[in-house]
């Protein structure tokens, strides 16, 4: 039977997981949403 508690203490994360997670938090990207609001106002010439 597989010990989880052991396996976990075994876990050490990917060193690429974490450079991506970082890279992603330090941008800051727009959703969809931010791209069809930017969409409308330029359309519309308004501000939501």
């Amino acid at each position: 039977m597989i010990d989880f508690e052991e396996e976990l203490k075994k876990f050490h994360p990917s060193p690429e997981v974490e450079e991506v997670e970082d890279i992603i938090h330090a941008h800051d990207a727009s959703d969809l949403i931010d791209v069809l609001l930017s969409m409308m106002e330029t359309e519309q010439g308004e501000h939501y």
